[in-house]
């Protein structure tokens, strides 16, 4: 009787531990902040991602895919989190955040060809520019009175259709042009844009205590100076310091 009741207790036991937490990222070719190289999903923000996830102790999943997709996976589907994502207040309760992973200011850019940007943002209104589908640049440039908007499926698409004269201007950070501008692309700033912070956006259904895990080990990756050495490793300068790492309403 005790063995039948050792053998039964044993074939129970699997079905009463709680399962493993596995959190899926999705995120999107954009270097230097998430990217492929060598078969490889890299960049700033990856490696961050990465620390954070194994600091809390939490199994995960990553992946790259279009911005559109990865946005509408992360809103759409539980334990599921994309980056690196804009935050505004029109996404604050979409979302469960972690944040910073980066703050930046926005920049609109245009060819390097001799020829003057706009004086002034009416002027730069009455212009073609363009982004990634789903990427908050876009409600940026909306929110700004853009009208002619012309949409990619990544980044690279969109800095091709600059230099070929398909759009005028594209926005993005300047840490991003400064990567452009390293990789011997001819473009210029042509219009300062507000500043930006970009974090990890989850599911709301994701369980807060895991979300919350993840944002101490990052608050601790960016007290100790870590975030500064993987943002310095990629040659671009660190975030600025602010009293409040978090994004807040």
């Amino acid at each position: 009787m005790k063995t039948l009741l050792l053998t039964l207790c044993l074939s129970l036991a699997p079905l009463s531990a709680p399962l493993a937490e596995t959190l899926h990222f999705v995120t999107e070719e954009y270097a230097p902040f998430n990217y492929t190289k060598d078969g490889k999903i890299t960049g700033i923000a990856v490696d961050q991602v990465k620390t954070i996830t194994k600091a809390a102790g939490v199994d995960y999943k990553l992946e790259i895919m279009p911005w559109a997709r990865a946005f509408a996976m992360a809103e759409s589907q539980p334990m599921h989190c994309v980056f690196t994502t804009g935050y505004n207040r029109a996404r604050a309760d979409r979302f469960l955040w972690v944040n910073p992973l980066l703050k930046d200011e926005m920049v609109l850019l245009k060819r390097k060809d001799g020829s003057k940007g706009p004086a002034t943002l009416s002027a730069a209104r009455g212009m073609k520019a363009g982004s990634q589908r789903g990427d908050f640049a876009v409600e940026a440039l909306e929110d700004l009175g853009f009208k002619d908007i012309d949409l990619a499926a990544d980044i690279d698409i969109s800095v091709r259709k600059l230099l070929s004269g398909r759009i005028d201007l594209m926005p993005t950070s300047i840490k991003t042009y400064e990567n452009l501008v390293q990789q011997g692309q001819p473009v210029e700033k042509a219009m300062l844009m507000a500043g930006q912070t970009y974090g990890i956006a989850c599911h709301k259904d994701t369980p807060p205590d895991l979300v919350k895990r993840l944002q101490t080990e990052l608050d601790k990756l960016i007290l100790s100076g870590e975030q500064d050495r993987i943002f310095t490793a990629y040659g671009l300068p660190p975030n600025p310091r602010t009293a409040q790492n978090g994004a807040k309403k």
